[in-house]
């Protein structure tokens, strides 16, 4: 019995062993070139940019964005279908002044797009697959920052360029026309990198995109109206001179204010009452501030949610 019992615990242990292998899988080394973190960035940065307006996406996804850089550029083509048709010799519309008079739909925007471009890493917790290698937080940041605000230059420089190239269709003044073009260019390049840092801060401090979206609307169209309000009882009231200073506290007159400083743009604040070169220097002073705290304050906000 006990020789049986042997030889019956001998047979199992041999299976046990048996069945303990190790199979070769198939996984073989990577042997390839090693792009590390510039081009991990940069593909980063494309593809957000991309995304910013649906591509790559879903056709859902597409909508929005196309509907509201189709409406940026109605406006500049009927400027200049009116400008070749009656033979004008300037353009209605300053340079300038086509980014604030467009703000409305550049909000509607941000407001989409900035929680679509962080919001979603945030909610599903994939920003530590990101920094786990290569790309570290700056990259991250850098990139969202910068498609961020090169989406934005693309929706508030393209209707520009249409302008442009209509104005030397219709025989306008080309030294004049390229002049006011490129102080245009200037202006949707601040306000493109002052709008996107702001939108993704907005963005950034929660994973809900819905709130997200009311944040971005609530900085940029309550903030604009809160000071138009506040600039027209100083106007009634003979307060004049605080109509300049009441522009320093909402992002799109800190736009209106630094391009009257210094672009010679006219300004949009009651009675044209934009600020002087000397008060614009405060102007250039807070754009950059904000500008910069933006992306400090998404370092920050990184490298919390990173861990």
């Amino acid at each position: 019995m006990s020789a049986e019992t042997d030889a019956r615990s001998g047979t199992h242990g041999a299976a046990d062993t048996g069945a303990s292998r190790i199979h070769n899988i198939g996984y073989r080394s990577y042997e390839g070139a090693r792009l590390g973190r510039a081009y991990a960035r940069r593909s980063l940065y494309w593809q957000s940019l991309r995304g910013a307006y649906g591509l790559g996406r879903s056709a859902k996804s597409k909508v929005l964005p196309m509907i509201l850089f189709a409406v940026m550029c109605l406006p500049a083509a009927i400027i200049v279908a009116v400008a070749v048709a009656t033979d004008l010799k300037s353009l209605p519309m300053d340079y300038t002044r086509y980014a604030i008079f467009t703000q409305a739909v550049i909000g509607l925007y941000l407001a989409a797009q900035a929680p679509q471009s962080v919001s979603r890493d945030l909610r599903f917790k994939s920003i530590p697959l990101y920094f786990s290698r290569p790309i570290e937080r700056g990259d991250y940041v850098l990139a969202k920052f910068g498609a961020m605000a090169s989406a934005l230059l693309v929706l508030t420089g393209v209707p520009l360029l249409i302008l442009y190239i209509g104005s030397l269709l219709a025989g306008m003044d080309f030294v004049e026309q390229t002049k006011g073009f490129g102080q245009g260019v200037v202006s949707v390049t601040v306000l493109s990198l002052l709008f996107g840092g702001l939108g993704l801060v907005v963005a950034a401090l929660t994973p809900r995109r819905g709130f997200g979206v009311a944040g971005v609307i609530a900085i940029m169209t309550i903030s604009y109206g809160a000071v138009s309000v506040l600039q027209g009882i100083a106007t009634a009231t003979d307060q004049a001179g605080a109509i300049k200073w009441l522009g320093l506290f909402s992002p799109i007159t800190l736009i209106d204010g630094l391009q009257t400083a210094f672009l010679g743009a006219s300004s949009s604040f009651p009675g044209g009452a934009g600020p002087s070169a000397g008060a614009g220097v405060l102007y250039l002073l807070v754009v950059i501030a904000l500008i910069s705290g933006s992306y400090a304050v998404l370092m920050s906000r990184y490298r919390k949610v990173g861990l």
